[in-house]
């Protein structure tokens, strides 16, 4: 009889909870909002703005490298068709020139890589680090209780991206 009674009384403790829940959620719905940071960083006029600045930064070394690639392969199409007609040793000392200056060009085309990528990362951090200000700033003004910036999927309802370039855009 004890058993029975001690499990009516906890089916009722749980239906009481049950009913009272869903009451409890409706008073105080979370609110979520999602923001896609690709499209953040495609779209918002920082993000432009940031990549003209790289494009300009770094264009003349981009040129010098494309030029001496150019000049590499000129040189190596013209030791192809000498070759046959030179000295054995003329032969040897233009590979080995050849192939320095092939070395050097991988060297500064590597050089040049590793600085466009450190200041796309400078560039991209600063941009996040303001992005994520201004999406704080949306959802305290906006009584978010929670941001996501990955999903597999979102309800348009839920996207607040535009919401946040508009205010990257504006300067916020």
């Amino acid at each position: 009889m004890k058993q029975y009674i001690s499990r009516v009384l906890t089916l009722a403790a749980v239906a009481g909870a049950m009913l009272w829940a869903p009451a409890a959620l409706a008073a105080d719905p979370v609110r979520i909002g999602f923001v896609n940071t690709d499209r953040l960083l495609r779209d918002a006029v920082p993000a432009k703005a940031a990549q003209t600045k790289l494009e300009a930064e770094f264009s003349r070394r981009e040129k010098e490298i494309d030029d001496a690639g150019l000049t590499l392969k000129t040189a190596s199409e013209r030791f192809e068709r000498e070759a046959p007609t030179m000295s054995e040793s003329q032969r040897a000392t233009r590979q080995r020139q050849l192939m320095d200056q092939d070395r050097e060009f991988q060297r500064k085309r590597r050089e040049f890589q590793e600085d466009l990528n450190a200041r796309k990362q400078e560039e991209l951090q600063q941009i996040l680090d303001r992005a994520n200000r201004v999406v704080k700033q949306v959802a305290e003004a906006e009584k978010y209780d929670v941001i996501l910036q990955e999903a597999v999927y979102v309800n348009p309802r839920l996207d607040i991206t535009e919401k946040v370039i508009k205010a990257l855009n504006d300067g916020k």
